[in-house]
């Protein structure tokens, strides 16, 4: 057990994010437990005690008997000096084990720029880096979340990953690792590992050989076991796990400090560039009668007073209005609540449904129109009207909102300058509506974000924009809205082209990382410590270019490293997406239309039927 003491603690900023011992916190007692796990997030504290997912996993292992499951993010660079100079190994928040000794690790990977945190945390925790170095008394090391729907970049580190819902397969993985271990500590590991590649949705890159052509380009991956399977499918649970109710509360301040409870998951809208609206399909929700309760636990367990609805559509849940009203109006009226309705829709009914929110004060309201011009709208299959734009807007300056935050992307396909001056001219009109309603300029914040082609959408073919392209149309926005109570933030094209790397690399990818690594890239989401220099030298010493993998249109018809990842939604579904993109067709919304035919029709019918239940309560 790691002893921290005020030498250590002094030395380091939020000693907080180290010492454990939080509200509602799990310990088990290690002697009597058989199976350890440590669930890690690859970034700083405050961050992945606002992530959802990891509570779930956190919850769901420690009611099994027979495991204990603690905590583990990433330590500041402060923290980490002091680790490396006491020799002081990388440790659980809740018993202060070192990770080593532990059985599993997994990671959960949301974000392709926390890669470097990964092997970083497992050199400060004294564990072998490359998956290949380890032996069989170092724990396993696994991976879930929306980076593994292409796993080929982390393969190197990695023992196996769990594609799609955690849920049940956790569980499957728990019995196999169950049996190895009846085997005793003569059992290897590739015995594990051939039996975990049986379960679906469990990829085990060890067992698989990649080969790439003459040219570079990627060629095949196949198993090298019978027990391998060629086809990893994803996993999707049919029905949403029972809530979290009693969340670990944190003793300072994080992210998103607040109760949470997933009302819904996936969505059917169908943007093109939106990853996560192909990955988490299909439409799930959580009935009601549920929810409810769920919130009025989160209250007494946790002492929250704000409640957040999450959801990757919010306002798109069935009933959303009776929900929030039976919520507020009866059953916790006397708690002083307040509700946190995240990911709403650009229309004055999402303005409305904020509005009868009760709240401490009135901030702003935030929406993502992502383009400037009603054709990429098409394009990218986010169709809002500008008078649709307009009259949100309007609706939120009369019913007293101050100010609003836009989110745009640049840089998405077929984008040209006029795209660009349409983004101007649109929040020009957003601006004098304010004026006009309010009798005195409103408060504008602009966020510009750079389009990242993503696997598994109809967009992971395109080219991403390159950077003096990006700059100059920086350079156009800031000309155009340099204007009081308009204000504008952006994106580095150098942090975006990483992500896109990354995030469509293939298994040469593992080397770049490590060499970045050994460089001293951590916290590559963080402009502080971004080294964009490191990963040119990590390129070159690898002998890849990167743009070869950010900058280049692929034929439709190449084989993509990721292509071995079954999310259920078809390769025909998303070339014939891409081809509608590119002549400017919209697809509607098969919840309400009919089945668009993308894969995963058998949830299609209680998808059309959530939707009749939400046309028809908005009548």
């Amino acid at each position: 057990m790691t002893h921290l003491n005020d030498d250590i603690l002094h030395q380091v900023t939020k000693p907080a994010r180290y010492t454990g011992g939080e509200w509602d916190s799990v310990v088990k007692d290690w002697d009597k437990t058989n199976i350890r796990i440590a669930l890690a997030y690859p970034d700083l504290y405050e961050i992945g005690m606002s992530n959802l997912a990891l509570p779930i996993l956190y919850d769901l292992l420690n009611r099994q008997p027979d495991v204990l499951a603690e905590r583990v993010y990433a330590p500041w660079v402060d923290m980490g000096a002091v680790m490396q100079t006491k020799g002081i190994p990388l440790f659980s928040l809740e018993s202060r084990r070192p990770l080593k000794d532990f059985d599993i690790i997994g990671f959960s990977l949301g974000y392709e720029l926390t890669y470097t945190n990964v092997l970083n945390m497992l050199h400060l925790a004294q564990i072998p880096v490359l998956a290949s170095e380890r032996e069989d008394c170092h724990p396993i090391v696994i991976a879930g979340g929306t980076c593994v729907l292409n796993p080929e970049p982390m393969a190197d580190f990695i023992d196996f990953s769990v594609i799609g819902d955690g849920e049940e397969v956790l569980l499957e993985l728990l019995d196999s690792f169950r049996d190895w271990k009846r085997q005793g500590k003569g059992a290897p590991r590739k015995e594990l590992f051939c039996q975990v590649a049986t379960i679906p949705g469990v990829y085990v890159p060890g067992l698989y050989q990649v080969e790439y052509k003459a040219d570079g380009l990627f060629q095949s991956i196949t198993p090298t076991v019978a027990q391998a399977k060629s086809t990893i499918k994803r996993r999707i649970v049919d029905k949403l796990p029972p809530p979290v109710t009693k969340p670990v509360v944190p003793y300072t301040e994080v992210i998103h400090d607040r109760g949470a409870i997933e009302i819904q998951r996936g969505c059917s809208r169908g943007c093109r560039f939106c990853q996560a609206g192909i990955i988490y399909r299909p439409v799930r929700e959580r009935p009601q009668e549920e929810v409810i309760p769920t919130v009025g636990e989160l209250i007494t367990n946790c002492g929250y007073d704000e409640v957040s609805l999450v959801s990757l559509s919010t306002s798109d849940y069935s009933h959303i209005d009776e929900l929030v009203a039976n919520l507020l109006s009866h059953r916790y009226r006397h708690h002083n609540l307040a509700l946190s309705l995240p990911s709403i829709r650009v229309d004055s009914s999402s303005v409305r449904l904020v509005d009868s929110l009760p709240s401490r004060r009135k901030t702003g309201l935030t929406f993502a129109p992502e383009a400037g011009s009603e054709r990429l709208r098409q394009i990218i299959n986010k169709s809002i009207p500008e008078e649709e734009l307009l009259k949100t807007a309007a609706t939120a300056f009369d019913r007293g909102w101050t100010n609003l935050k836009l989110y745009f992307m640049l840089g998405l396909p077929a984008e040209t300058t006029d795209d660009i001056e349409g983004i101007i001219q649109l929040i020009n009109k957003v601006n004098a509506l304010g004026k006009k309603t309010k009798g005195k300029r409103p408060q504008i914040r602009v966020s510009l974000t750079t389009f990242i082609p993503k696997p598994h959408t109809p967009f992971q073919w395109v080219a991403q924009e390159g950077e003096p392209e990006l700059n100059s149309k920086q350079e156009l926005l800031k000309q155009g809205l340099h204007r009081k109570g308009i204000r504008l933030s952006w994106t580095d094209p150098k942090v975006s082209q990483l992500e896109a790397i990354l995030s469509r690399g293939d298994r040469r990818l593992g080397k770049v990382i490590y060499r970045a690594w050994q460089l001293g890239s951590t916290f590559d989401a963080w402009s502080e410590h971004f080294n964009y220099e490191n990963w040119l030298q990590a390129f070159t010493e690898a002998g890849l270019e990167p743009d070869f993998y950010h900058q280049r249109e692929r034929p439709i018809d190449e084989p993509l490293p990721w292509a071995h990842i079954d999310v259920g939604v078809t390769t025909a579904f998303l070339k014939r997406e891409y081809k509608k993109a590119l002549a400017g067709r919209e697809t509607h919304d098969c919840c309400f239309e009919a089945c668009n035919v993308c894969g995963l029709e058998r949830w299609q019918p209680q998808c059309r039927q959530k939707h009749q239940e939400l046309i028809q309560s908005k009548r």
